[in-house]
């Protein structure tokens, strides 16, 4: 089989389009795993994977968590925000200790962008990045991607936009580096105030009417309004934001067309869209959750088979 040019996955900037492919394949084989009576495969069962999550997170931590048992790997977690890691004890020291109990590869979700290469860079493990600060989400990348190319067969010429606070989301910057490896047009829409100053770089389009971007669009990304992150108010008041760029069935069915709706979740319904829209058939969000334990499985098998064994 075919294997990644990487041996950590800390950002998808350093994945080729070949990678994603090949990440893509062995997630659809998961995939009809995950669908059997019998949901595990002993591929990792010699494998210990650690989950370091030094900020709080349910969701993603618990679709590793399946990932990994699916495998058959062994699992510790560890909950940073509940440990000594409050006295003061450096990321580094954290991870050799764990590491003194022969970890394989680590899942790390930090408050700090670059946390994972950081690490990736000092301990002898696979490093797969759950997250680091605003900077990188790999994985959610990728189960999006996977999400829209389940759905239309190809990421290849969709047009995706990506609605909201693209300045505090981690989860905007992989998504834009993984639609275009994948041959996608990115256009991101927000108020002026959460699109970063620098994103016309990186070759997207940029939009701050809500009907223009669904106008254009295959596909709407809706983010989530990450309240805990903005330490000044970035727009007047939730309600307002909901009003401008806040996706409701009434604007969904007044479209010339047809459109794909997706949310990395948790969903803050009646904010970024309402629950009819949420729960209605245009909606993949349910498909980008089991199709996220598919993905993380891809992940963590085809670095696994790149470790070497001490």
């Amino acid at each position: 089989m075919d294997n990644i040019s990487v041996d950590h996955l800390t950002g998808i900037k350093h994945l080729t389009r070949e990678d994603i492919e090949i990440i893509f394949k062995t997630a659809d084989s998961f995939k009809q795993v995950i669908n059997r009576p019998i949901k595990k495969v002993p591929s990792l069962r010699d494998i210990t994977i650690a989950n370091l999550f030094f900020e709080n997170s349910t969701r993603t931590r618990l679709s590793f968590e399946l990932a990994e048992k699916r495998l058959s790997a062994d699992v510790v977690n560890f909950s940073a925000a509940s440990s000594s890691v409050k006295k003061g004890e450096t990321l580094v020291d954290t991870v050799n200790n764990i590491l003194s109990m022969k970890v394989d590869m680590v899942v790390m979700r930090h408050p700090n962008p670059g946390a994972a290469k950081f690490l990736s860079e000092r301990i002898d493990a696979a490093v797969i990045n759950a997250g680091d600060g605003t900077h990188e989400h790999p994985t959610q990348a990728l189960l999006d991607c996977y999400s829209i190319r389940e759905k239309f067969g190809s990421v290849e010429g969709k047009k995706v936009v990506i609605v909201g606070d693209i300045l505090h989301s981690r989860v905007a910057l992989s998504n834009i580096y993984a639609l275009q490896k994948l041959g996608a047009e990115v256009m991101v829409c927000g108020p002026t105030t959460l699109i970063p100053k620098y994103i016309h770089e990186l070759g997207v389009k940029v939009e701050h009417n809500l009907m223009k971007a669904l106008n254009w669009c295959d596909v709407a990304n809706m983010l989530r309004i990450q309240l805990e992150r903005q330490d000044i108010q970035y727009f007047p008041s939730l309600r307002e934001y909901s009003m401008l760029y806040g996706l409701n069935k009434e604007i969904l069915d007044n479209l010339d067309k047809e459109i794909v709706v997706m949310h990395p979740g948790p969903i803050n319904r009646g904010v970024e869209i309402t629950s009819d829209v949420a729960d209605s058939k245009q909606s993949i969000i349910l498909n980008q959750v089991e199709n996220g334990v598919a993905v993380r499985m891809a992940v963590i098998y085809l670095l696994a088979s790149k470790i070497e064994r001490h």
